[in-house]
């Protein structure tokens, strides 16, 4: 420790002055600026601020509790939006700015404000002021439900109301209804789900915030050995084990379906081109449906014996079909190698 340290404050503080370094200390409420070359530089950053910047796109997501509102936020996260549930309305402007800084990376934030945060709502019609002040593009998606369908809902899931408290789940819904009335006048788009089902809603959701293009199906093709067992998170699975198997070819046993020798010996066989023509097909329409339904992800099983042969050769194929028709894919071989 030096002399200078264990100067009294005030000796300190007046040594400070008179060596003009009392110029660098922020006066109170005041953020402390960077220097650049002996000059203040401000550290306030706007969205938008820069050649670069670019403001999100913004959707607000708020409503009565067991209206929807997850699934509302589900829905867009698969649209492709960037979505933070139950974030302090305070915290929104911050959001926004730091989407404004990723250089295009977080173009549309979708954020779920509710009355979980309590004495943190209070802040919002404020931080909605500040948002316009800004130029941020905002929409407020409001999620209505009748009290008969709400009370319906909790009572199926045995959770009590956020803010019941010692009340009855009428109580809480009434109260939330008084807290939200504003938020619901201001909003863009109300939607009310009392006869919605999950994907009505999901439906709704993407007829608005879509576009004209069809909502995207991701798929997962997986090769399998069924003597290890099916996948646990297929939607699919089909057999190929009514080809013959490559296992008892002696120069293709050490290899795999990756292997144009293998693959082509598959294909090779009766019925193999067949099913593969057929089963892509059968996809299509299934694909289609699963669409309608609002289902955004389908994991497609595909097995032999050991899952190293036929389920791989087949897998690889039918991949390629998926993808040239516009399907988002991806191949796994689970258990290729376990051998």
């Amino acid at each position: 420790m030096t002399e200078h340290d264990t100067q009294p404050t005030a000796e300190r503080d007046r040594a400070r002055k008179e060596a003009g370094q009392d110029q660098l200390l922020p006066a109170a409420g005041e953020q402390p600026a960077e220097q650049e070359n002996g000059a203040q530089v401000s550290t306030d950053a706007t969205p938008g601020a820069g050649p670069e910047a670019a403001i999100p796109e913004l959707v607000i997501i708020s409503g009565m509790s067991g209206a929807g509102r997850s699934t509302a936020a589900k829905c867009l996260e698969d649209l492709g939006w960037f979505v933070v549930d139950n974030l302090p309305p305070a915290l929104i402007p911050t959001m926004v700015e730091l989407g404004a800084r990723s250089q295009g990376n977080v173009a549309r934030i979708a954020v779920v404000v509710d009355v979980r945060g309590r004495r943190f709502f209070d802040n919002l019609r404020e931080s909605l002021a500040d948002l316009d002040t800004r130029g941020v593009t905002r929409r407020i998606v409001f999620l209505e439900s009748s009290d008969e369908a709400l009370v319906r809902r909790f009572e199926s899931v045995r959770r009590p109301h956020p803010l019941q408290g010692d009340g009855r789940i009428v109580d809480g819904i009434a109260a939330e209804r008084e807290l939200l009335r504003e938020l619901r006048g201001d909003a863009d788009l109300v939607i009310d789900t009392s006869s919605l089902n999950v994907h009505e809603l999901r439906a709704k959701m993407d007829a608005q915030f879509a576009g004209e293009e069809e909502p995207e199906l991701r798929a997962t093709v997986m090769s399998f050995g069924f003597k290890y067992g099916l996948p646990v998170d297929a939607d699919l699975v089909a057999d190929m084990r009514f080809l013959p198997n490559p296992h008892w070819v002696p120069e293709l046993r050490p290899f795999t379906g990756l292997n144009e020798e293998v693959s082509a010996y598959v294909f090779n066989q009766p019925g193999a081109k067949e099913f593969l023509d057929r089963y892509a097909e059968l996809l299509r329409l299934i694909a289609a449906g699963y669409r309608r339904e609002g289902k955004r992800y389908v994991t497609i099983a595909i097995g032999c014996t050991g899952g190293k042969h036929r389920s791989v050769a087949v897998s690889e194929k039918l991949a390629a079909r998926l993808a040239a028709e516009g399907v988002e894919t991806v191949v796994v071989h689970r258990d290729m190698g376990r051998e």
